[in-house]
């Protein structure tokens, strides 16, 4: 799980949580995660990886996505982005 955290987030806390989440859920290596790493072409994640990332980023930072919202969440730097913009201050 990603966890809570002190708000404000950083950009470099987001991307060190969902590199750790996707490094141990499709077993990769961290250093292949950047943030123009794409889940499905470069990591070959499937919805369900997709949904359970969903999930954790939700439970961790207080967000909602909805599936339109997630839908365009097409790259590791776009998860960031979108937690980072709308994390609750």
């Amino acid at each position: 799980m990603i966890g809570r955290f002190s708000l404000p987030v950083t950009r470099d806390e987001v991307m060190t949580k969902v590199r750790e989440h996707l490094a141990a859920e499709l077993e990769v290596d961290p250093a292949r995660i950047e943030e123009s790493t794409r889940f499905r072409d470069d990591l070959e994640a499937d919805s369900l990886d997709l949904y359970e990332l969903v999930m954790e980023l939700e439970d961790g930072y207080g967000i909602r996505l909805s599936e339109e919202q997630a839908a365009r969440i097409e790259t590791v730097g776009d998860a960031v982005d979108f937690v980072v913009e709308h994390a609750p201050v």
